[in-house]
């Protein structure tokens, strides 16, 4: 089942030591950066004709080819080499090329770049310069071969029914690998995390790596049912069992019945709730509301919250045998600002969902909003980046997102101040936003808790906290 992860790209690869083809004729060259360029953590192989560098580029894989303009045949137009650029980019177009010679010019320059190379360099060269074009090139090819195996994977969960996860942050590969190992079981899973982490989906994706994937995966907001009919929602009623029971209704557990149930909030059930839905995690036996007739369902329950649950049985607001029945396996998602490698892949792939829903053309990411991007804070998580871009997509002047386009607060941005606008400066939907993120915080993420504190309905709260992507 870890190899149907890594098919289904949520097993990110592990880092590795760049390797540089160098070719020039002259051996004194390759020996001085040899010297350079292998203490800097990078691995060299050298070819010293252009037959050599094609050579290796067949048989081997290589992150950046740094290669001579000017060979024995011909030791001063370039020709040679600007020729094995051309071939090099037949072979591969992406493969990022530098190239170099003494016998610089403007003409051979331009040349070069118009054939693909994505930089140039004179010798005797400037070291730091050196180091920094080709770490940057490196990274760039890095960062584009991982976005299209991203695409190719996520076209691959499409076809097989998997939601699609980009996951390639070192604090990522916790959650996927013990997702590997428990994704084909029943057991019971509880995943927790900040609000918009993407809880959900991780429930989704264990659906789909089990037994159960070609049943029913029922979803259902706990924390949003009313007290009143909650009973009702999760074990149905019978006709007549009260006031406006017109029908007989069948309930979410019996909609999952041999598949899997997502109870999300799971931390805002009330108590006198809790013991009858850890009757049935334990017997597979509940009751429709007025019948005494008794049914099992069979039923593997996933379950998430942002509370912290020990915290809640310790103060006496959630069962402790219902935690170890909803916790088997538990599964923490970081948050956002904890994995911000992420967010660039992150950003393309609701920018492309943006743009094709609302014909845009918007393409991609200028480096400004790229970096207003990295050095936000997304106390709203994956949850506010899906909506930043939204927003972004719609307000974009260009073919390119622009940082303005993206209206991110400065206050929020990572090791800035946290002075942000006065109050006369905001709008009400901000100090309204404001406000909801301040009351979560104080009640440790209990909705009721804040709800209360803020004069809201848990219905009114929910549906404030959808609207600010909180």
């Amino acid at each position: 089942m870890n190899s149907q992860l890594e098919a289904a790209g949520v097993v990110a690869e592990s880092r590795r030591t760049p390797c540089v083809l160098v070719a020039d004729d002259q051996p004194h060259i390759l020996e001085a950066l040899e010297l350079l360029l292998e203490p800097e953590g990078f691995r060299l192989e050298t070819a010293r004709s252009p037959y050599m560098v094609l050579e290796a580029l067949m048989s081997g894989s290589y992150d950046a080819l740094l290669i001579d303009l000017n060979y024995t045949r011909d030791t001063t137009s370039g020709k040679e080499g600007l020729d094995l650029l051309s071939q090099i980019k037949s072979y591969d177009p992406q493969m990022p090329v530098i190239v170099m010679t003494a016998w610089a010019n403007v003409e051979v320059a331009v040349e070069a770049m118009r054939r693909g190379a994505q930089d140039f360099i004179q010798k005797p060269w400037d070291n730091a310069r050196l180091l920094t074009i080709l770490r940057t090139q490196i990274e760039l090819h890095e960062a584009v071969r991982r976005a299209q195996r991203l695409e190719a994977e996520n076209r691959m969960l499409r076809a097989q029914g998997l939601p699609e996860m980009i996951a390639t942050a070192p604090v990522m590969q916790s959650v996927l690998a013990t997702m590997a190992r428990i994704g084909p079981s029943d057991a019971n899973v509880l995943v927790t995390g900040e609000h918009g982490t993407g809880k959900e989906v991780i429930a989704q994706t264990l659906h789909a790596l089990s037994q159960r994937a070609s049943r029913t995966l029922v979803a259902v907001n706990t924390g949003a049912l009313p007290e009143g009919t909650f009973e009702s929602e999760l074990f149905g009623h019978v006709k007549g069992a009260f006031t406006d029971a017109r029908t007989e209704r069948i309930g979410r557990f019996e909609l999952a019945d041999g598949g899997t149930l997502f109870l999300d909030e799971i931390a805002n059930i009330p108590m006198r709730q809790q013991a009858k839905l850890l009757r049935v995690l334990e017997t597979g036996e509940m009751e429709r509301v007025g019948s005494s007739k008794t049914r099992r369902v069979d039923v593997r329950v996933l379950s998430a919250t942002n509370a912290d649950l020990r915290a809640e049985v310790e103060a006496g607001r959630f069962r402790a045998d219902l935690l170890f029945r909803l916790n088997t396996v538990e599964i923490h998602l970081p948050p956002l600002r904890e994995r911000r490698e992420d967010i660039p892949l992150l950003a393309a792939h609701f920018l492309a969902r943006y743009a094709q829903r609302y014909r845009k053309q918007v393409a991609g990411f200028d480096p400004g909003a790229i970096q207003a991007l990295l050095h936000y804070v997304w106390p709203g998580n994956v949850r506010e980046l899906d909506h930043t871009i939204e927003r972004a997509v719609l307000m974009a002047r260009g073919s390119q997102i622009e940082a303005i386009d993206l209206g991110l607060s400065q206050g929020r941005v990572s090791g800035s101040s946290n002075l942000g606008p006065s109050l006369e400066e905001m709008s009400l939907e901000s100090v309204e936003s404001i406000l909801i993120r301040k009351a979560l915080s104080r009640s440790n993420g209990n909705v009721s808790q804040a709800a209360e504190a803020l004069g809201l309905s848990r219905g009114a709260l929910y549906r404030r906290m959808e609207k600010y992507g909180i």
